[in-house]
């Protein structure tokens, strides 16, 4: 055989809260319309810890063992018979998340959001942190020569990114405040940019993050600190960019932050939530209701087929690997 069948398929598997092992697998045989993958680089999300620490994250709880890992990239090894856009020795990055069924929202173009959905690490879905792995060819996609594994495995939070900043309206001229400068505010920063925003302001704790979001792009690094009030940071906002942002992208969950976005967002913009925070919320909705602010949520991504086609010359620019290695994205490597 051409790549190496030792029937191991070491694995990390999460038992239950706080008991993670590596273990051998079987490697799994490909459906007619799947690829075996042998993994290369697998990223470490803030999900992945959070399972492992916790045991749940909301409604999603581990009740059997479950192995990790959904921001991934691997080389296929074995083809099924009826896959076509596939072959041996291709390199691939892992759309994560595959539709079990043509529902309502398959058909409407929203399949991220089908409650049958099949995740990567999300209970009761096994990941792919593991040696071998099988997945359905369609969610695989060639990567481009130029384009690294560790480039590849980092699509999938940059997919969030872009998902986050459409649901948005970054266009042409908007101006963006991004609440946390942490991996998933970089991407956002990124991909706001690239969208054509033309003046973003981006918040954190750490000044330490707002140097690498200055290096990325962002107009104003804004240092904030845990006693400053909503309203007060709000005007700070207005203040550097003259104006009310039209759009405020919400990295964090936390919730003094989200009142932040509420607060700074000018009348008849929008507020995305892309930070998990606490199941209840308090936040000013009369302010947003009387002026029009708009507060959408964001759940993964779905591609609708452009994604690839922006995301893989976007990161082959080499600069969305560099901050989340620098920052805390782990690239564990396992082949």
């Amino acid at each position: 055989s051409k790549y190496n069948m030792e029937k191991e398929n070491l694995s990390v598997v999460l038992h239950s809260q706080g008991d993670l092992r590596l273990e051998q697998r079987p490697i799994p045989e490909p459906g007619p319309n799947e690829v075996l993958l042998q993994m290369h680089s697998v990223g470490i999300c803030g999900s992945d810890v959070h399972f492992w620490q916790n045991g749940r994250i909301g409604d999603y709880v581990v009740k059997k063992p479950m192995v990790l890992g959904h921001e991934a990239s691997g080389r296929v090894v074995k083809v099924g018979s009826a896959v076509k856009n596939l072959k041996e020795g291709d390199r691939v990055a892992v759309e994560p998340g595959v539709p079990r069924e043509m529902d309502e929202f398959f058909k409407s173009g929203n399949y991220n959001l089908s409650p049958t959905i099949f995740f990567c690490a999300t209970p009761p879905d096994d990941g792919n942190l593991c040696r071998f792995y099988k997945h359905s060819a369609n969610f695989c996609y060639k990567l481009p020569d130029n384009v690294t594994y560790e480039e590849g495995a980092l699509i999938e939070p940059l997919s969030v990114a872009i998902h986050a900043c459409r649901r948005a309206g970054v266009t042409l001229g908007s101006s963006v405040l991004i609440c946390g400068s942490g991996p998933i505010g970089l991407v956002c920063l990124l991909v706001a940019k690239a969208m054509g925003a033309s003046q973003v302001v981006i918040t954190d704790l750490s000044a330490d993050r707002l140097v690498m979001a200055k290096e990325l792009g962002a107009d104003f690094p804004l240092t904030v600190k845990r006693e400053d009030g909503p309203e007060e940071l709000a005007k700070r906002v207005e203040g550097l960019l003259g104006a009310q942002p039209h759009i405020t992208i919400e990295c964090t969950g936390v919730e003094s932050s989200v009142q932040t976005a509420i607060y700074a967002t000018r009348p008849g913009g929008v507020v995305v939530l892309v930070g998990l925070g606490a199941a209840m919320t308090t936040i000013p909705l009369l302010n947003a209701a009387l002026r029009e602010v708009d507060i959408r949520g964001v759940f993964r991504y779905c591609t609708e087929n452009k994604l690839l086609s922006f995301t893989l010359p976007f990161i082959s620019h080499n600069r969305a690997l560099k901050p989340a290695q620098d920052i805390g994205l782990q690239i564990l490597i396992v082949s």
